[in-house]
């Protein structure tokens, strides 16, 4: 039987998104290429994070070391070249995060295995992988083949597949380390994480994001009003943050911020990819734009044509009535 493997990725005690994006993903995949999927998980005292994705792969393979406790690259990479070399998956998939980009390319140069990194689209055509990739700055979408290839490693951008559902009952196998010694050429040490903006928006769960549409500065706090009536956060498009009326952290697309709230409210955004890429995978999306051309009412799930300064206080009023205020 084929066999898809998805490394598990955590940190600081908690099992990371992007680890049930790839399971989602690789179930689908799967299913074409007659495939079982196993998730890998590395590290110690990690039996939750195992039964966890138990719901979610046929088998979990589990390495419990406390040399894995942290992630290092170096380590990661001994024990994923061993389960590759002895599995001999079709795919292997890994997570374009930091830690990905840190293990992945060594790790096909090890296993001798074609990589295609930075993947927002994976496909299986006449029994065959394809993987899609941004090209020049986004402008462009590449299928990628891998001719000869039986056996593939990619790594998946983060925020692009959905999470899939929790519907199996996955075995739960023990693995034993192959590491038998310090890794003595790279050390953990610790992790210094980044310095927090005041609003983090990849954790909101309502979401309403401006664009050029919005004209200038000063309509900012319209939409800032509509955001407070609903719970949730503003954040914006690549020309809201160039023209300096809201910071970088706030920005959502592929050089910025890749979102999936429950709910997505566009404001003047006309819909260009490079920010579509960042916020596609949102639960519910709705935009309100004056220009009925605009991209961005292609991927809506509801969509208002209209200028935000008739729509949005309106909006704005109506949801303080419903809730009393």
């Amino acid at each position: 039987m084929k066999e898809i493997l998805c490394l598990a990725e955590h940190r600081s005690g908690e099992l990371r998104d992007i680890s049930l994006e790839l399971l989602g993903k690789a179930g689908e995949l799967a299913e074409k290429l007659g495939a079982e999927v196993s998730a890998v998980l590395l590290g110690h005292n990690v039996d939750g994070f195992a039964q966890q994705l138990s719901t979610r792969a046929k088998k979990v393979l589990v390495v419990e070391d406390d040399k894995l406790a942290d992630f290092n690259q170096a380590a990661y990479q001994k024990v994923l070249s061993h389960l590759i070399g002895e599995h001999k998956p079709v795919l292997t998939m890994i997570g374009h995060t930091a830690f990905g980009m840190d293990l992945a390319p060594s790790l096909a140069v090890e296993t001798d295995l074609p990589l295609a990194t930075d993947c927002i689209g994976l496909e299986v055509q006449d029994g065959k992988l394809f993987a899609i990739r941004q090209m020049y700055g986004g402008k462009v979408n590449a299928q990628v083949s891998f001719p000869g290839a039986t056996q593939h490693l990619v790594t998946v951008r983060q925020g692009v597949f959905p999470i899939g559902e929790s519907k199996l009952n996955g075995e739960v196998a023990a693995v034993a380390s192959p590491l038998t010694e310090e890794i003595e050429c790279k050390k953990f040490i610790r992790y210094v994480e980044a310095e927090a903006g005041e609003v983090d928006i990849t954790q909101a769960d309502i979401i309403v994001s401006v664009g050029r549409g919005i004209k200038k500065k000063e309509n900012i706090p319209i939409v800032e009003e509509l955001a407070d009536c609903l719970g949730g956060v503003v954040a914006c498009s690549r020309p809201v943050v160039d023209s300096e009326w809201l910071p970088k952290e706030r920005l959502v697309g592929q050089s910025g911020n890749t979102v999936k709230p429950k709910l997505y409210l566009a404001v003047g955004i006309s819909g260009a990819f490079q920010h579509i890429m960042g916020m596609r995978s949102s639960e519910t999306i709705i935009a309100i734009n004056k220009d009925h051309n605009a991209p961005i009412l292609n991927i809506a799930d509801y969509g208002v044509v209209d200028d935000l300064s008739s729509v949005v206080p309106l909006l704005s009023a109506k949801i303080r009535e419903v809730k009393g205020e």
